[in-house]
C-alpha cells in the first residue's frame, strides 16, 4: 500500500485535478491520498490558504468578510466547473466555510486554526467527488473520524501516539480514501494544525500509522537538486537520498519539504519518493534510511538567510565554570531557541533566526549578559546566511572543509563562523547574507562543476 501527497501546485485547477485522479488510476496500491489546498496556478496567482488567511483575519477584526469569503469560493466553483462535478459539492464547502466564520471568537488561534484548515479539507471534499464521478470507489476521510489525535497547540500541533492505534485501521478499506493534510484533532475535539509544511507532515503520519511500503510526494518538480534552481542554473538531480540528508537540506532552505516533515517516515523506516504530479513517469528522487554508494562526498547545498548573532567575549570564558548555562538561561527567559554556538576561549557566538528579535528584547539580553556575566563585550549582528554543505560520505573523505573554504576565498566571501556537527553529515558556514548566492554558486561548483547531471 501507498500513501500519496499532492501538493497546493498540484491540486491548484481542474487540470491539475485530472492530472491527479490519473496518477491514482494508474496504481492501485495508491489507496491513501493527502491533498493541500489549491495552490497558485500561476506565479501572479494567491494561494487560497493565503485567501483564508485574510478571511479569518478580516472577520476577527470587523466580523464582516463576504467578499472575501465569496472569493475563496469562487476558487472552489472554478474548479468544480471545471471538472463537471455537481454543484452540491459547493453548498457543502459554503456551508461548511460559513459555520467556521460564526464558530467562537474567544481564542483567536482557535479560531484562524479551524479557517486555514478548511483549504485542505473542502479541497479534500471537492476531489473526492471528482474521482467518484469517474467511476473511483473513492471516499473524503475527516482526520477527526479517522482517529488522527494531536497535541491541543494551535499552529504547531504534534501527533500523539494513541493516533496510530486508530491509523492502522484505515489498511482495512477497500476505497481510495482522500484524507485533508495540515490538520488533525485534540483528544477534547478541537481542530489543530501542524507547523509550516503541515500537509508534508500529514503524509508522513499516516504512512507511519497504516504501515505503507512507500510514501510519494507529488510536487511540481522531477527530483530534489543539489542546489536551488533559481541560484545555480540546471543543478543536478539527486536520484538517492538518506532522510539525514534530507532533514539537514529542509532545514537550510530546500523547499521540497519542511525539515519536520519526515520524522514520523523515517522513525518508522518507510522510503519517501518525491515525484512531479506534471511528469509521472520520471523516477523522481528516493529518500531512504541508508544508502552505500558514496562517489561524491557532497550531495547538496542550500543556504538560508534571515541569522543574527549575539557575539559574547570575556577574558578566560573558558575557565569559568557554568558561563555557557547562564548565558542559554537569559536567552530562555526571553523565550528564544538558537541554532549554532561556536566559540573560543575568550569569546562565543550564539547564531539564531532574526524574526525572534526585537529591539526591546535585544536591549534586555546586552544589558543581562553584561551586568550578570561581566562580559567585556557584548552585541547583536544581523543579515547574516547560513549555508550548509551535506552528504553523508563527508564522514569518510579527507578535505572537504578545506575545499569549501578554498573555493570561497577564490570567490572573495568572508566566512564568519564555520560549524560542523558530531555527525559530520554536515558543514555549516555562517557568511553575511548579501554573499548568499555567491557563495551557493561557488560550492556548487567546487564539488558539482564535473558532474553528469544526477547523483545516484
Amino acid at each position: 500500500m501507498k500513501v500519496a501527497k499532492f501538493g497546493g501546485s498540484s491540486v491548484a485547477s481542474a487540470e491539475q485535478i485530472r492530472k491527479v485522479a490519473a496518477i491514482i488510476a494508474e496504481d492501485t496500491e495508491r489507496k491513501i491520498v493527502v491533498v493541500s489546498a489549491p495552490g497558485k496556478r500561476d506565479k501572479h496567482d494567491t494561494k487560497v490558504t493565503d485567501l483564508l488567511i485574510e478571511l479569518g483575519e478580516l472577520s476577527l477584526s470587523t466580523g464582516k468578510a463576504e467578499e472575501q469569503l465569496q472569493a475563496v469560493l469562487e476558487r472552489y466553483r472554478l474548479i468544480a466547473d471545471d471538472l463537471k462535478v455537481n454543484r452540491d459539492v459547493i453548498s457543502v464547502i459554503e456551508a461548511d466555510l460559513r459555520e467556521r466564520l460564526e464558530s467562537n471568537r474567544d481564542k483567536p488561534g482557535v479560531f484562524m486554526d479551524a479557517i486555514k484548515a478548511s483549504g485542505e479539507d473542502n479541497n479534500a471534499k471537492l476531489i473526492a467527488a471528482f474521482l467518484k464521478s469517474e467511476g473511483m470507489n473513492a471516499i473524503y476521510l475527516n482526520p477527526k473520524d479517522a482517529g488522527l489525535l494531536v497535541s491541543d497547540e494551535p499552529g504547531n500541533a504534534q501527533v500523539l501516539p494513541e493516533a496510530y492505534d486508530h491509523l492502522i485501521k484505515l489498511r482495512d478499506r477497500e476505497e481510495v480514501i482522500v484524507f485533508p493534510g495540515f490538520f488533525g484533532y485534540s483528544p477534547e475535539g478541537t481542530l489543530v494544525t501542524f507547523p509550516r509544511g503541515g500537509s508534508d507532515i500529514t503524509g508522513a503520519i499516516l504512512a507511519a500509522g497504516t504501515q505503507a511500503e512507500l510514501y510519494e510526494n507529488f510536487t511540481d518538480v522531477d527530483s530534489v537538486y543539489a542546489a536551488n534552481p533559481t541560484v545555480v542554473e540546471n543543478p543536478v538531480e539527486i536520484k538517492r537520498m538518506t532522510y539525514r540528508e534530507m532533514r539537514e537540506l529542509s532545514y537550510a532552505g530546500f523547499s521540497v519539504f519542511h525539515d519536520e516533515a519526515l520524522i514520523p517516515a523515517f522513525r518508522n523506516g518507510i522510503p519517501v519518493c518525491v515525484k512531479n504530479t506534471n511528469n509521472p513517469s520520471s523516477s523522481g528522487t528516493m529518500i531512504i534510511a541508508e544508502r552505500e554508494y558514496f562517489f561524491n562526498p557532497v550531495i547538496g547545498i542550500a543556504a538560508d538567510d534571515g541569522f543574527s548573532t549575539i557575539y559574547v567575549r570575556k577574558y578566560l570564558m573558558n575557565r569559568e565554570v557554568g558561563f555557557g548555562r547562564r548565558l542559554l538561561q537569559i536567552l530562555e527567559d526571553e523565550g528564544l531557541s538558537y541554532e549554532h554556538i561556536p566559540s573560543g576561549i575568550d569569546d562565543t557566538s550564539v547564531i539564531l533566526r532574526d524574526h525572534q528579535l526585537t529591539e526591546e528584547i535585544e536591549g534586555r539580553i546586552i544589558g543581562r549578559i553584561k551586568h550578570e556575566l561581566h562580559a567585556d563585550d557584548v552585541y547583536i549582528e544581523k543579515d547574516f546566511s547560513m549555508v550548509m554543505i551535506v552528504g553523508e560520505g563527508m564522514h569518510n573523505t579527507v578535505g572537504v572543509s578545506a575545499r569549501a573554504t578554498q573555493a570561497l576565498a577564490r570567490a572573495g566571501v568572508n566566512i564568519e563562523m564555520i560549524n560542523q556537527g558530531s555527525s559530520e553529515v554536515s558543514l555549516v558556514l555562517g557568511i553575511h547574507q548579501e554573499d548568499s548566492d555567491r557563495t551557493v554558486k561557488a560550492l556548487y561548483e567546487e564539488f558539482f562543476g564535473a558532474s553528469d547531471g544526477t547523483i545516484q
